[in-house]
């Protein structure tokens, strides 16, 4: 089965994937996902593992394009996630019920499929999820 992530810059694609952010050369902030700008800013790996800052259900399908995920849509969980020493990012959340979410919980990153492109390529994304041994 062929898969191709979403993007091939936003993540690493190994045994331990991690997202790849953007350190500005001159003022150092830190971004996600790393910039086009390959002049002005230096690729940098962040942490796997992280807290849920806050979260939301998206009960319905946003506006297509640029939605391109399962059809039909099913709701999802959305989060922020508090990357420690890094950032907060926006992810889906999977592997966890809506009503086991919370905030603080411990999570991880995951690499999850989104679709299958007509050639029957699956395409991935990332996600995070409650981070191994810990209960929600």
């Amino acid at each position: 089965m062929k898969r191709r992530p979403i993007d091939p810059g936003v993540f690493t694609d190994d045994a331990e994937p991690r997202l790849v952010a953007g350190r500005h050369r001159v003022n150092g902030r830190l971004v996600f996902p790393l910039p086009s700008d390959a002049e002005s800013y230096v690729p940098e790996l962040l942490p796997r593992n992280g807290r849920l800052w806050s979260y939301t259900v998206q009960r319905f399908a946003p506006k297509s394009p640029p939605y391109a995920g399962p059809q039909p849509f099913a709701p999802f969980a959305v989060g922020y996630v508090e990357l420690p020493g890094a950032l907060i990012v926006e992810a889906p959340l999977t592997d966890v019920a809506f009503t086991e979410l919370a905030i603080g919980m411990p999570v991880e990153l995951a690499i999850v499929p989104l679709r299958t492109d007509p050639d029957g390529t699956v395409v991935t994304t990332y996600a995070f999820r409650p981070a191994a041994g810990s209960t929600p």
